[in-house]
């Protein structure tokens, strides 16, 4: 895909999380219209993650019906020529509907197969992160790089959960992260998890299984601010999901060894 044809996509990414992120914040300030509902245990869904992944879907759509759409929500298909936009409109769901400050509007763009947009929008805090293969990672418009953090024991690490993994796996895995002697977290948004590695606000981010909405985006951010992350889409991530490690290079392949997560080669 041409440079030209990249640039216009991030133009209109960058007007699109604008948007649901306003649309996001009208349904937190009048919680009497998110309709919660439950997908599965610990699986929320509320009115305002409809809502804003149609708002997506007619503005990327509507600037390029050659794409292809793949939502959390309402899934996807296949381009008809174009590249694909992977969208999570609400990242941290259980945290939104509680009214509680932590969550996210995620949204990738694929080109060819290859990660190459990729915007987190925190709207409460105002906070937007945006990447673009090759040309580094930015939080409102500044240069952002992953932490200098060679030791577990200086650590700060963030371990997602997931309904869909045994209880004891996801048990093991903080006890021995916990054991090399880091710091350990859980905000309940992944991708913001990921963010946070690619702005040196965490050090590492382990999920033993993610779907692709909740980590492309965010995998990007931490590629491009330096930082290591897994071949998420090579295992068939893009359809079933899987685990996903995001880390700062210092502490990349303790993490991998300790999570059983291998990594991508180092960028060059």
């Amino acid at each position: 895909m041409r440079d030209e044809e990249i640039d216009s996509r991030e133009t209109v990414l960058r007007e699109a999380m604008k948007a649901a992120g306003a649309e996001a914040l009208s349904y937190l300030a009048a919680p009497a219209r998110l309709e919660v509902g439950r997908k599965g245990p610990q699986d929320f869904v509320s009115a305002a993650d409809g809502a804003v992944e149609r708002l997506f879907r007619g503005l990327l759509l509507g600037a390029f019906p050659q794409d292809g759409f793949l939502g959390e929500e309402t899934g996807g298909g296949e381009s008809r020529g174009g590249g694909l936009w992977v969208v999570d409109p609400i990242d941290g769901t259980a945290n939104f509907v509680r009214g509680l400050p932590h969550f996210c509007i995620s949204a990738a763009f694929l080109a060819e197969g290859e990660m190459t947009l990729g915007a987190i929008l925190d709207p409460v805090l105002g906070e937007l992160y945006f990447a673009r293969a090759g040309r580094g990672a930015t939080r409102n418009g500044e240069r952002i790089e992953a932490a200098q953090t060679d030791a577990m024991g200086e650590a700060m690490v963030e371990i997602g959960w997931s309904a869909r993994v045994e209880a004891a796996r996801y048990i093991d895995l903080l006890g021995k992260v916990m054991a090399a002697g880091a710091s350990v977290r859980r905000g309940g948004s992944g991708a913001l998890g990921l963010a946070y590695v690619a702005d040196a606000r965490t050090d590492a981010y382990a999920e033993l299984h993610i779907n692709a909405w909740d980590c492309l985006a965010g995998l990007l951010l931490v590629r491009e601010a330096g930082g290591r992350i897994n071949p998420f889409l090579a295992a068939d991530g893009l359809e079933r999901g899987g685990p996903v490690l995001a880390a700062a290079p210092g502490i990349a392949a303790a993490m991998a060894e300790i999570a059983g997560i291998a990594l991508s080669p180092p960028a060059v």
